[in-house]
C-alpha cells in the first residue's frame, strides 16, 4: 500500500523557500565578494577590498541566518533581514562614495596614446569627451544604486514578510522533523 505524504502547510512551504533562497543568496554573496577582494587585492586597490570584504560579511550573516533557522532558531529571520538591510548601506555607500569621487584629470590622463589617435582623427578634443564620460560614470553607479535599493530592499521585506510564517512553521513542526 503507497505511502501518502501530507501536503505541506504554508508555514512550512514558506520556510522551505526562506531556507532555499538564504542559502543561495547567501552564498552566491560570499564567493563573489571573495572573488572581489581578490581582485582588488590583486589590483592594489584596498579601498574596494575593504567594500568586498564588508560585502562578504553580510553573505556570512546570511548563512549564519539559514543555518539558524535549521537548528529551529527563529531569531535567524533577524540575520536575513540584517543581511540584506547591511548589504544595500555598503553598496549605497559605495555608490555615494564614488559619485562624488569623479575627476576630470584622472579621466584625461587614462587616455592610452591609440584612443588620443582616434580622438584627432574624428576631430573631437580630448575635453568634449568628459561630460560623456561624466554621464557614463553617474548613470553606472545610479544604476548599481537603484538595482541593489530594489533587490536588497526588496528581499529584506519579504525576508520580514515570511518571519510569521517560518516561526509558525519552526514551532509546530516536530522537533525530530528534518530541515532541508
Amino acid at each position: 500500500m503507497p505511502t501518502v505524504t501530507p501536503t505541506p502547510t504554508p508555514p512550512e512551504k514558506a520556510l522551505k523557500r526562506v531556507l532555499t533562497i538564504s542559502r543561495l543568496n547567501g552564498w552566491s554573496v560570499i564567493i563573489i565578494a571573495g572573488l572581489g577582494v581578490l581582485l582588488a587585492l590583486a589590483l592594489g586597490d584596498l579601498s574596494s577590498a575593504a567594500i568586498g570584504l564588508l560585502g562578504g560579511i553580510s553573505g556570512v550573516m546570511e548563512v549564519r541566518g539559514n543555518r539558524a533557522l535549521k537548528r529551529r532558531d527563529a531569531d535567524g529571520m533577524k540575520l536575513l533581514v540584517r543581511s540584506q538591510l547591511f548589504l544595500l548601506a555598503v553598496i549605497l555607500v559605495y555608490c555615494a562614495s564614488r559619485l562624488g569621487s569623479f575627476d576630470a584629470d584622472t579621466v584625461l590622463g587614462n587616455l592610452t596614446p591609440d584612443m588620443e589617435t582616434i580622438l584627432k582623427e574624428g576631430g573631437i578634443e580630448k575635453s568634449e569627451i568628459l561630460p560623456l564620460v561624466r554621464l557614463m560614470f553617474i548613470t553606472i553607479y545610479c544604476t548599481v544604486a537603484v538595482t541593489c535599493l530594489i533587490y536588497q530592499g526588496g528581499l529584506a521585506l519579504w525576508y520580514r514578510s515570511k518571519a510569521p510564517l517560518v516561526t509558525a512553521a519552526l514551532t509546530t513542526q516536530p522537533p525530530h522533523a528534518p530541515l532541508a
